[in-house]
């Protein structure tokens, strides 16, 4: 993306998302989109910024948890928002990884119910 600014519905395309969701994103201090009137305009660090939530939704991160690691970019650069992000994903693999074992857990058990319930069908 160029240095141009884009309007909320360019950005609710590029990153299909609806208007309702970029202007939520702005009330909980995610985004800060320049605002001329009514109109909201996305510059280069909106659309970096979007594309690092839509990312860390993707990998199951709460807003409440991006927005924190946003922020350490303000506060204390580049180095120590990565320092966070490789803490973040560490921790969020380690929950990722329960929960597909609680997952297969369930698969497994309903696969043998099912075939229980296959085998004890009346022929």
């Amino acid at each position: 993306m160029s240095q141009e600014k884009i309007t909320l519905k360019e950005m609710c395309a590029k990153f299909d998302v609806t208007p309702r969701t970029l202007r939520y994103y702005e009330y909980i201090e995610l985004l800060f989109p320049e605002k001329k009137g009514r109109t909201r305009y996305y510059g280069p660090t909106e659309f970096a910024r979007m594309k690092l939530i839509m990312r860390g939704r993707r990998f199951g991160f709460s807003l409440e948890r991006i927005r924190q690691w946003l922020e350490i970019y303000n506060e204390g650069g580049e180095r120590a928002q990565m320092e966070r992000w490789i803490k973040m994903s560490a921790e969020q693999i380690e929950e990722l990884e329960s929960r597909k074992e609680q997952l297969q857990e369930t698969i497994d058990e309903l696969r043998n119910r099912r075939q229980r319930a296959i085998d004890e069908l009346p022929k």
